[in-house]
């Protein structure tokens, strides 16, 4: 089985990670959403709002999974059997951090990144701006699946 592990926090889940995904499951038998848990970072959703957000996103999608974990997503993902780690890639930037990244994965074990291009129709999402547009009282219904609300 083709296992791939799509790691993030999903302060919220957007429509970018959302189109990741889904074009995840046609390349892999399963997709794993894994919301890493670190205590350092301050967060906008509850880590079990942002959990919900996603399996609501995905309830009729038999094939992507959702957990949360700690640690070094590479321990992980031999704790799940995932050969892959999924990433999406919206510019440059995110290119040279995730390379890196994908680099230090690949000498710490054999796990393989698998890196896919946003959509240009939502490569100019991110969590931080979806975050900003809410605090500032703006539409972000436009930017997140419908599973997202701000209560």
């Amino acid at each position: 089985m083709k296992r791939a592990l799509f790691p993030g926090s999903f302060d919220p889940l957007t429509l970018g990670h959302y189109d990741i995904i889904k074009r995840g499951v046609k390349l892999f038998d399963e997709v794993i959403v894994a919301i890493g848990i670190n205590a350092e970072k301050k967060y906008m959703f509850s880590l079990e709002q942002r959990k919900q957000f996603i399996e609501e996103a995905f309830k009729d999608f038999k094939k992507v999974k959702v957990v949360t974990y700690k640690g070094l997503t590479v321990d992980f993902c031999k704790e799940v059997d995932a050969e892959f780690i999924l990433r999406g890639l919206r510019n440059p930037a995110d290119f040279e951090f995730e390379k890196a990244i994908a680099h230090t994965n690949r000498t710490l074990t054999k796990i393989e990144t698998v890196f896919l291009l946003t959509s240009s129709s939502t490569s100019y999402i991110s969590s931080s701006i979806v975050r900003d547009v809410i605090r500032n009282n703006g539409n972000y219904k436009l930017l997140v699946p419908d599973s997202v609300r701000v209560d």
